[in-house]
């Protein structure tokens, strides 16, 4: 017979409840320790935005009516600006539509096409907002300029690009040349392909599948992206300084209106200077609400 002996079982030490109200104690420590450290973030964000957004916003207002409403009339009824802001209009509206044609078929091609070199095509279309607006310019004018690379041919055509409203448009096109496609690729690869193929599956032709199925799904995200690149185009200051020739009245931005302006001596200038670029401001504002209307619409869908 085998001798069972009996064993001491080992047993586990007690844990030592505390006190309700201790417990209760610690929770209100923390909760105060995180709600200070959260007011002091908030406070800190507060005074960062203060400092770069609201005061210069402030301060422009204040100038701009300082002598009341009826310079900044003259100034927004003025030959000058008139041709700017119209010059203006012009270019980012040519710009945000060769961006939004081309953000979206190169969406397209990214997301439901596999292609050897799609990975490198995809980092060079970054590759204008990653450089200086100026550098941009330059790379325009050795391109497209009168000793560029087709710039003479161009020219003999009768064609002139550089410091013309062609040159102006194709800097406004690679500053934002990405804005329209960043925001569509993310929507297509969340949407998949079972909706096209279905389609396809009923005999949908190509067109059909893009009108009927792919453009109601992206479409928050495509207007999204072309508020942001209407945005940008309507501030792009760097690229298009270069190759416009800042001529008033035939070449010449609200941007580069501004610039100019704020540079000359005199009241008047001065006045100028602070009404164009208040208007612009209040169109930054107004995309600005647009964009905000719009981004909650493309998270639901």
């Amino acid at each position: 017979m085998v001798d069972l002996e009996e064993r001491p079982v080992a047993r586990r030490p007690r844990r030592v409840a505390h006190p309700p109200h201790r417990v209760d104690a610690r929770v209100r420590r923390a909760r105060r320790r995180t709600t200070r450290t959260a007011w002091v973030l908030r406070l800190v964000a507060i005074g960062y935005v203060l400092g770069l957004v609201a005061l210069p916003v402030v301060s422009v207002v204040q100038h701009t009516f300082a002598d009341g409403l009826a310079p900044v009339w003259d100034v927004l009824t003025s030959d000058d600006f008139l041709a700017a802001l119209r010059l203006t209009a012009v270019v980012a509206g040519i710009a945000t539509v060769l961006n939004t044609v081309f953000g979206v078929g190169m969406g397209v091609l990214l997301v439901r096409y596999r292609f050897w070199g799609r990975r490198f095509v995809s980092a060079v279309i970054d590759l204008p907002v990653s450089i200086s607006p100026i550098v941009v310019g330059v790379a325009l004018i050795l391109v497209y300029g009168t000793y560029g690379w087709f710039g003479g041919a161009l020219e003999d055509a009768g064609v002139r690009v550089i410091f013309s409203v062609p040159g102006m448009v194709l800097a406004t096109v690679l500053v934002s040349l990405p804005l329209v496609l960043r925001e569509v690729v993310p929507t297509l690869e969340e949407a998949g392909v079972e909706q096209e193929q279905a389609a396809q599956s009923l005999g949908a032709s190509a067109w059909q599948r893009f009108w009927r199925v792919t453009l109601p799904t992206i479409r928050w995200a495509l207007a999204y992206g072309v508020a942001l690149s209407l945005a940008r185009s309507l501030g792009e200051f760097g690229a298009v300084r270069v190759v416009s020739g800042s001529v008033a009245g035939e070449s010449q931005t609200l941007t580069l209106y501004v610039n100019d302006s704020y540079q000359e001596l005199g009241a008047d200038a001065q006045r100028q200077a602070f009404a164009a670029a208040f208007v612009l401001m209040a169109i930054a504002v107004a995309l600005i609400v647009v964009i905000a209307a719009l981004r909650p619409k493309e998270e639901r869908s």
